[in-house]
C-alpha cells in the first residue's frame, strides 16, 4: 500500500528558551505569527536528525513567539533545540499573499535567459539562503548551456559550479517566476560570473 508524501515547510526557527517551563522563543520565517495558533504538531529538525512533537499552546509577543511542547518541561531540555527548524504540513504554513512563494516552491524551477528571441536554461535552484540583506537563490548551473563559458560553469577541478544569486529584481524577474511550471527568469548573465 502507497503512503502519499505530506509537503513540509520550515515556517520558523528556534532562538532559545524562554522561562522555566521549557518553552522556545520561535523566529517565524515569514515574519507572521498567527498561523502558529492552529498546530497541534510540528517536527523539530537539525538537518540531521528529526522528532516529532505536540503543541501545548503558543503565545505571540513583541515580534517573536513562546511555544511549549509536550515533553519538554526544562529550560535545559528546550536549550537542546536552540536553532532547531519548526517544519509543518503545508495547511499549517503561512498564507502566501501576492509576490511571495515558499522556498519549497522555488527549489528546482528551471532558471532561464532570454537573449534576443531564444530562451535558454542556465541553471536549476537547488536551494534559497538567508544572506546579510536578503535572500540568495543557489543555482547549479546548466552543463548544456551555450551563454555560460566552461570556465564559468566549471570548478578547476571540472566539477559543474553553482552559484549565488540575489533574490531582487535586478537579478531575479520576480513577474517571470512561475512554481506550477518551475521556472524562473534570470535578468542578467554576468551576475553567474
Amino acid at each position: 500500500m502507497a503512503s502519499l508524501m505530506v509537503e513540509q515547510f520550515v515556517v520558523g526557527i528556534v532562538r532559545g528558551t524562554h522561562g522555566i517551563t521549557g518553552e522556545f522563543k520561535v523566529e517565524s520565517t515569514s515574519g507572521e505569527y498567527a498561523h502558529f495558533a492552529d498546530m497541534e504538531e510540528v517536527t523539530l529538525t537539525d538537518g540531521t536528525e528529526s522528532k516529532l512533537f505536540r503543541v501545548e499552546y503558543t503565545q505571540e509577543a513583541s515580534s517573536t513567539l513562546y511555544m511549549k511542547l509536550e515533553g519538554i518541561s526544562t529550560p535545559e531540555a528546550a536549550a537542546q533545540y536552540n536553532r532547531w527548524q519548526i517544519v509543518v504540513p503545508r495547511k499549517y504554513a503561512h498564507q502566501l499573499q501576492e509576490g511571495e512563494w515558499y522556498i519549497e516552491d522555488l527549489k528546482g524551477c528551471s532558471v532561464w535567459y532570454e537573449e534576443a528571441t531564444t530562451e535558454n536554461t542556465v541553471g536549476i535552484v537547488t536551494d534559497v539562503k538567508e544572506g546579510g540583506s536578503g535572500y540568495l537563490v543557489e543555482i547549479l548551473l546548466s552543463e548544456s548551456c551555450t551563454l555560460i563559458s566552461d570556465d564559468v560553469k566549471f570548478t578547476k577541478n571540472g566539477a559543474i559550479r553553482s552559484v549565488y544569486v540575489p533574490f531582487v529584481d535586478n537579478f531575479i524577474n520576480k513577474a517571470g517566476i512561475d512554481v506550477q511550471n518551475k521556472k524562473m527568469q534570470l535578468m542578467h548573465l554576468w551576475i553567474l560570473e
